[in-house]
């Protein structure tokens, strides 16, 4: 088999060799047909996460296949294998746990550390083959596109989850996406199509704003204009939540200038920093900050019935070939694209 594997920090990817990987007990391999580039494989890559205050969290090594927005086709079963087929073609649900510790007991697979989420721990999908511990992480995407239900794994299933934690809205209740990027796309497609939210959406470029608009939203707004976050205040009395896809220091302190007394900020993205905030102000405004990763198995489940049922809509997707993995994370990296990125493998 053909996989793209981490050297040293940042460097480009490295084509290895070798054989392919035969399939023990409930194990089942994958003939890897599309894989999503998520900004998360740039700090994979880059072997690090920005912690803010001149820190940073270690995460690279050598030898990782990143990619973990997987969508194959099944062509080998371990002998122990049930519930799946030669010929299959199925999104495989990376998240994958131990499924002994108590975060795995609950049904929490992608809180399990260390875990083996392909792509994070164990190989991914920037390879033409891909073993999965056990049927149950793969789904059946319908009539969707390969390279488009590819990205459901992550990007899909994030913003699915994120949109969870919102929880019931009543009349009045306002929520905001920061930023437009290919997750919050896919947060803004989800929310309109299948939620029925009407998002506030923001970014600071146009472009993407444009593109939300174009989507159907109705109201978007600039971050990097000096009142946007008092005009949202004044427009809603204080948004219920905030969704931030960016976590950013910058982002995270603007959603929660946006909030009203109650409201809830959920952060998504990596993009990294520190957060410094009064301790009073928690209490006093009764405030939620939550963190949000991925999601879980039993959410893939609804979120993939959700999409074999129409109610998803499709977000733009710009397909490469795999052998253009290096050049794929360059251009993800340096800003150069809207939607998400799919490496093909022909």
């Amino acid at each position: 088999m053909i996989a793209y594997q981490t050297t040293t920090p940042g460097a480009p990817l490295e084509q290895v060799e070798s054989a392919t990987p035969a399939p023990q007990g409930t194990e089942v391999l994958l003939k890897m047909v599309a894989c999503g580039v998520c900004h998360s494989d740039i700090h994979m890559h880059d072997g690090q996460f920005n912690l803010g205050n001149g820190k940073q969290l270690d995460v690279g090594r050598p030898g990782m296949v990143l990619g973990h927005e997987i969508f194959g086709e099944v062509v080998a079963l371990g002998p122990d294998a049930t519930g799946a087929s030669i010929g299959d073609r199925r999104v495989v649900f990376p998240w994958i746990g131990c499924g002994e510790c108590a975060a795995c007991k609950r049904g929490d697979e992608q809180l399990c550390t260390p875990g083996r989420a392909l792509g994070i721990v164990a190989s991914g999908g920037f390879a033409d083959h891909v073993l999965v511990p056990h049927s149950r992480y793969l789904f059946d995407k319908g009539n969707v596109k390969d390279s488009l239900a590819a990205t459901y794994a992550c990007s899909g299933l994030t913003a699915y989850s994120a949109l969870k934690k919102v929880g019931t809205l009543h009349e009045g209740d306002e929520v905001v996406i920061i930023g437009a990027g290919g997750v919050g796309m896919m947060a803004i497609q989800i929310a309109l199509s299948a939620l029925g939210i009407d998002p506030i959406v923001v970014d600071i470029d146009d472009s993407k704003l444009k593109s939300a608009a174009d989507l159907g939203v109705t109201r978007t707004y600039n971050s990097s204009e000096p009142d946007a976050a008092k005009a949202i205040r004044k427009a809603t009395g204080g948004a219920f939540a905030v969704l931030d896809f960016v976590g950013a220091e910058a982002s995270v302190n603007f959603g929660l200038s946006c909030l009203r007394k109650g409201g809830m900020l959920v952060i998504v993205g990596l993009y990294g920093g520190a957060l410094n905030i009064p301790i009073p102000f928690l209490p006093m405004n009764a405030r939620i900050i939550q963190g949000s990763y991925v999601g879980t198995l039993a959410d893939m489940g609804e979120l993939m019935a959700l999409v074999r049922a129409g109610k998803v809509a499709p977000i733009e997707i710009q397909e490469r070939p795999l052998s253009e993995a290096n050049a794929a994370l360059a251009d993800l990296k340096a800003g150069k694209i809207s939607g998400r990125q799919v490496l093909i493998n022909r």
